[in-house]
């Protein structure tokens, strides 16, 4: 925790590290989409660890929600 009156410092948005946590490029909508569905996933675990219930089952709908949006989106480009 912070305490009052201080500010967390930041990376710089510009850094190049390779985590992959990096939040996406100029990339296209399954790009932005995968990424959503990697970091809903991670904040789904923290939400669960920390009895954080309703926060736990929307994030797993989300990552429900851009699952499904990549599955018919791979779909589609296969016929």
């Amino acid at each position: 925790m912070t305490r009052p009156g201080k500010k967390r410092a930041r990376a710089a948005s510009g850094a190049r590290g390779g985590t992959r946590n990096e939040e996406p490029e100029e990339g296209g909508a399954d790009e932005a989409v995968a990424f959503i569905a990697e970091q809903a996933g991670a904040l789904r675990k923290l939400a669960e660890r920390h009895k954080l219930d309703v926060l736990h089952y929307l994030l797993g709908m989300t990552k429900l929600e851009a699952d499904e949006h990549l599955r018919l989106r791979s779909k589609r480009k296969l016929s």
